[in-house]
């Protein structure tokens, strides 16, 4: 199972914005205090949409918290990675995979990286921006590992209109 953790995450619209990917990605979000913000705010509501009732999220008091109660490997993006998030093998399905993302000001603490030096990935950008958006991070990393996954239980045809609906 596929697994996001967003440490401290400061920006609702971020929030919102990486809930819909979960729902549609059939991914398990972890939320790690404090939060930036409240989860009824209008702003989650609006970048989530619709979809926001039917995230499978977990809210923790601390990273402590978490790693006591989830168990699988767990990667760290960084831009202080250096493997590409892309040179890992996320392919068995049958392995809880965790993929923690830092808080947007400041990403997560070198004292939390430093022991899982060895999972910390980046993706590859130019020298003229220091991070992408966390929630564009988050959906390249876990398509990332889809198509690893050859998009297991996901739809690969439009379910709402005819399959044939371009041709018609």
């Amino acid at each position: 199972m596929l697994n996001v953790v967003l440490y401290e995450p400061e920006i609702p619209g971020n929030t919102g914005n990486i809930m819909r990917t979960c729902v549609a990605t059939d991914t398990k979000l972890h939320l790690i205090k404090p939060l930036g913000f409240s989860l009824d705010e209008k702003y989650i509501k609006r970048s989530g949409v619709n979809y926001i009732d039917k995230c499978n999220y977990t809210v923790y008091e601390n990273l402590d918290e978490f790693f006591v109660k989830n168990k699988g490997t767990y990667y760290f993006l960084t831009r202080y990675g250096h493997k590409p998030h892309s040179t890992f093998d996320y392919s068995d399905t049958s392995e809880n995979i965790y993929f923690i993302f830092g808080k947007e000001s400041t990403g997560i603490p070198k004292e939390i990286l430093k022991p899982y030096i060895d999972k910390c990935l980046r993706i590859p950008m130019t020298d003229k921006v220091r991070a992408l958006n966390l929630s564009n991070s988050v959906a390249i990393v876990v398509y990332e590992a889809l198509r690893q996954q050859e998009y297991s239980n996901l739809l690969k045809d439009e379910p709402h209109k005819s399959k044939t609906f371009i041709e018609d």
